[in-house]
């Protein structure tokens, strides 16, 4: 009999298997396998979420203006990605169980780091080792539990409750920052994921079964390299471009740099002996189709709810514990739909779950670009936000069974860290882009209502020099007595203009996401490992 990742029970483990190598003192097999990595996918999940209710936080108490902000959103999910392939290496190389308890140990110090940060630069290298930290839980924890999951039917279990789990949370996380910013200060939420980060490590080393899948696994360093700096660099150029300017030469360089590193990273990769991404995988209709469906549907995902963090926070300037009720919405629909999801993954074809999330996430980012940014009333986010949870409960959980499902077994290790690679590339993407589609549309507005404003040439001319150091977030957070806060009106139009436009980039985006998989994934069936399951059955 054959478990998955190819590990059998006799007579022994085949090539390329991933093998259980015992159960340590305590450990309960798949179930304690299960419970440590849906811990260790929340604790990962809190430290990723943990901003989105804090950006007006941030901005009062250290200072900072629109791209430092989306900063900290990007320097976590850049050091996911960047570093994404490695770990999955590592977990196959060293064993799962181990790389998650010293990726949980990264987030215990990066959240440590954060909560002392005197400035915006030190949160941003909290923020960074955290999402080095979760860089290694996401792929490990996921492939740690389907290394020990006997069946299909298991595997999509595991992978829906593990969904239910990553959902869970990003769904408390705002409610903990908002919650410490109303009774003392948001860095009290970072010392609460630091203990919650230790007992995630302890969970893991008591319950969870360690796993390795060492053969034709090897460092791709060359690939590493080329991947991470073309993706920095890329990632530099569309934060920086907004307010630092397009035509700027860092900027152009950046883009122009990290084409050509990306460029190499896709020719190293196909002469490589043991590549980090196998680009073979994509030849593979299921996995290419829901791939790119992961990045584009999870970019506009992520993107509205920075979108939605930004419009509540440093826009509007409401309470954390007010930015954070949506994000129950939001967030919250995954973690209590997984056992219907679970089951829909198993009795239908993921065309439908696929398609009918990114429909309703792109119904819910159309509605969030019509609403007044005027209005700080928290009910007209309520009905989007929920049709963008909904939508995002049917496919996250959706793309990843796909994945895992459509390869053989023995490469589920690299198309587990393959697929979560590219759901948290479209995460990164997602505020990058929304920064700069919002910022340059709000600079753009902002200064050419100034241009035109019956102002006082001393409030004019004041307003401009803000907006030319901080852009038209920093005019909106003039004290209303400072030189340039005539303008705030102005910026706060200009605000609601950038970010409903962005808004509409994401369903825009979550529409596309949509067609790929209604017509992308017509035919597709059994996935390559239940099929092997049942071959074998029939053996």
């Amino acid at each position: 009999m054959t478990l998955d990742n190819g590990t059998t029970t006799s007579p022994g483990p085949t090539a390329g298997a991933a093998v259980p190598s015992g159960t340590p003192a305590g450990g309960s097999g798949y179930a304690g396998t299960l419970a440590a990595a849906c811990a260790a996918v929340f604790v990962a999940q809190v430290a990723n979420a943990l901003p989105a209710s804090l950006n007006g936080q941030f901005q009062e108490d250290l200072h900072t203006h629109g791209s430092q902000l989306t900063w900290i959103t990007a320097a976590f999910m850049m050091s996911v990605v960047c570093f994404e392939f490695t770990f999955g290496v590592l977990g196959d190389l060293f064993g799962r169980r181990r790389l998650v308890a010293s990726g949980t140990g990264l987030v215990a110090l990066g959240s440590a780091v954060a909560a002392l940060a005197p400035s915006v630069r030190v949160l941003w290298v909290g923020a960074a080792l955290n999402g080095l930290g979760a860089g290694a839980m996401f792929p490990g924890s996921l492939t740690a539990v389907t290394a020990v999951a006997r069946t299909a039917r298991r595997r999509a279990h595991a992978v829906a409750i593990w969904s239910g789990f990553l959902s869970a949370g990003a769904a408390v996380s705002p409610l903990l920052g908002g919650m410490f910013a109303e009774v003392g200060s948001w860095r009290g939420s970072f010392w609460v994921l630091v203990g919650l980060a230790v007992a995630s490590v302890v969970v893991t080393l008591t319950l969870a079964t360690e796993s390795k899948a060492p053969t034709g696994r090897a460092f791709d360093v060359p690939g590493q390299i080329t991947f991470a700096l073309g993706l920095v660099l890329v990632l530099y150029g569309a934060v920086e471009g907004p307010e630092s300017g397009w035509g700027t030469l860092p900027v152009i360089l950046g883009f122009a740099l990290g084409a050509c590193f990306l460029a190499a990273f896709v020719v190293v990769e196909l002469g490589a002996a043991s590549p980090i991404l196998d680009l073979r995988l994509f030849r593979n209709r299921a996995f290419a189709v829901s791939s790119v469906a992961a990045v584009v549907g999870m970019l506009a995902f992520l993107g509205a709810c920075f979108a939605t963090s930004m419009w509540l926070g440093p826009v509007q300037h409401q309470s954390a514990l007010r930015v954070a009720v949506p994000f129950l919405l939001l967030q919250g629909p995954a973690f209590v739909l997984f056992p219907l999801v679970s089951r829909l993954l198993h009795r239908v074809a993921p065309t439908w779950p696929l398609t009918t999330g990114f429909a309703l996430m792109a119904a819910g980012c159309l509605w969030c670009a019509g609403l007044d940014v005027r209005d700080p009333g928290l009910g007209a986010f309520a009905a989007p936000a929920l049709l963008i949870g909904v939508g995002f409960a049917l496919t996250v959980s959706s793309v990843t069974a796909v994945a895992l499902d459509s390869v053989p077994r023995h490469l589920a290790g690299m198309a587990s860290a393959s697929t979560n690679m590219l759901r948290d590339l479209g995460f990164a993407l997602g505020p990058v882009v929304v920064g700069a589609v919002a910022l340059s549309n709000a600079g753009s507005h902002f200064a050419k209502n100034l241009h035109g404003a019956d102002l006082p040439a001393g409030q004019a001319l004041a307003a401009a020099r803000v907006a030319d150091a901080g852009g038209p977030v920093a005019v909106n957070s003039l004290p209303p007595h400072a030189p340039g806060a005539a303008a705030h009106p102005l910026a706060l139009d200009a605000l609601g203009s950038g970010f409903s436009t962005a808004f509409l980039v994401c369903g825009v985006a979550a529409v596309a996401a949509a067609l790929l998989t209604a017509f992308g994934m017509i035919g597709v069936g059994r996935g390559t490992a239940a099929a092997e399951e049942q071959a074998e059955g029939r053996g």
